[in-house]
C-alpha cells in the first residue's frame, strides 16, 4: 500500500519521513513476490533501526517545540512500535526469515503506519495549523 495524500499530516518533514517508511514497506512486498524477502528483511531491519529512531526523535522534538499537548501519548505509541520491531528483528535473527515473518512484518508496519498517522499524527498537523492561524 503506497502513501496517499489522505495520510498527509500537513508538516512537510514528517510527511516526507512517512513516505519513506511506506516505500520500504512496499519494497518488502515486492521482495516477497520476487522471492528475495530474506535478503531484504535484513536491509529493512537495518533501515528501521536507524530511521524509526530518527523519525520518532524528530517528530517528538517538533511536538515539544510547538507545545503539542498529546506528546506523552505519542511517545508511548512510538516506544510500543519500537518494541514490536525489536521482537520482529529478534525473530528474524533466530529464524533467518521466512514467508510468515515477512507477511507479519509488512502487516505490522503498514497497519501501524496507517493507524498511527491517521489517528495521532494528523492531530499534530491540525494543532500546528491552529498555531499558525493564531499568529
Amino acid at each position: 500500500m503506497p502513501w496517499t495524500q489522505d495520510l498527509s499530516v500537513g508538516v512537510d518533514h514528517i510527511d516526507d519521513q512517512h513516505k519513506k517508511m511506506f516505500q520500504m514497506a512496499e519494497e518488502l512486498f515486492r521482495a516477497e513476490k520476487d522471492h528475495r524477502e530474506k535478503a531484504f528483511l535484513s536491509e529493512l531491519f537495518g533501515f528501521l533501526d536507524d530511521y524509526v529512531r530518527l523519525h520518532f526523535a524528530e517528530e517528538e522534538r517538533y511536538m515539544s517545540e510547538i507545545g503539542y499537548p498529546g506528546i506523552d501519548r505519542q511517545k508511548k505509541e512510538h516506544a510500543e512500535f519500537a518494541h514490536q520491531l525489536e521482537i520482529l528483528e529478534k525473530e528474524f535473527s533466530s529464524s533467518g526469515g521466512d514467508i510468515v515473518l515477512t507477511i507479519n512484518t509488512n502487516h505490522i508496519i503498514l497497519d501501524w503506519l496507517k493507524h498511527h498517522i491517521s489517528t495521532l499524527d494528523k492531530s499534530i498537523g491540525e494543532y500546528a495549523k491552529g498555531l499558525k492561524q493564531t499568529l
